[in-house]
This record gives C-alpha cells, structure tokens and sequence, in this order.
C-alpha cells in the first residue's frame, strides 16, 4: 500500500462527510474580494482531478513527465461552479479522487519510481520542482494529495 494513496482516500472520505454538512448557500460564500468559495474550491480540485488523471495515465506511457497547463481561474468561472449544486460538486469530486487513488495503487513501482529527466513540474506542481532536476511521477502524484489537503484546509478555515 501507499500512503499518499491512502491519505488521499482518507482525507476524501472524512472531508465529504464534514463537508456535505455544509448548506449550499454556506458554501457559496467567498471569504473575500477574489477568493473562492467552498463551491470554487471543490470545482477546482475537480479541475484538478481531471488534468492529473489523465497526466498519471499518459506518464505511465511516455518518457517524460512534459503536460498541458490549464488556466485554473477561467476553468472555475466557465464551469459555473459557483452556481452548482453543492451536493453534486461533492459527488463527483469524492467519486474522481477515489478513483485517482485507485490509479496510484495500480501502478507498477518501477513506472512510478522511474526518474524523468524531462518534466515541467516547475509549472505544474503545487511544490515546483526546478528545471533540469531529475523527478519521479511518485513525486508528482504526491504533490497532488499534498495540493488537495492545503485547499481542503482553506474550506475549513477560511
């Protein structure tokens, strides 16, 4: 087992039943001017399921560790997440984040632990890792879990 899988699939549980406690309008509240609400958080981390999902996968089948950025702001305002419904955004967020750590768990330890030379973490990563240092798609998909825990934290203490 791996721990980061673990966590993710822990922290995921726990945080929706805290976080399905939560009225809609509650969580459509922004803590300020240019902050996100709980609603935008959980859209984002979406978002973010969906572009690592399908990074681990093509990892698995490339040579580097090189992906598409996204605009994380447009993707928040174009999805309308603002709008959604607070129980359906919690859904289909619990629902992608067990199966990324069902992905990780599948995966065979020499791809995970197979150092790139080439990646763009420097732009991709929550914790950057600098251009020209070797990395691991281990590290990245820790970082993910990492990156998911520190925007849980900004819905609990806003």
């Amino acid at each position: 087992m791996l721990d980061y899988a673990e966590d993710l699939k822990a922290a995921v549980v726990a945080a929706s039943e805290l976080l399905a406690a939560i009225p809609d309008e509650v969580a459509a509240r922004r803590p300020g001017p240019g902050k996100w609400s709980a609603k935008e958080i959980i859209g984002h981390l979406i978002d973010s399921a969906a572009n690592n999902h399908q990074r681990f996968v093509r990892a698995q089948l490339q040579d580097d560790l090189v992906f598409d950025g996204y605009a994380q702001d447009e993707w928040v305002a174009a999805q309308g997440y603002q709008k959604a419904p607070w129980q359906d955004l919690l859904t289909l967020w619990r629902g992608y984040n067990l199966h990324i750590a069902r992905l990780i768990e599948a995966m065979p330890d020499e791809v995970r632990l197979r150092e790139r030379h080439r990646h763009n973490l420097h732009e991709l990563a929550w914790q950057p890792v600098p251009a020209g240092t070797p990395t691991t798609l281990d590290y990245f998909m820790r970082d993910y879990v990492q990156h998911l825990h520190h925007h849980l934290r900004q819905i609990h203490q806003p």
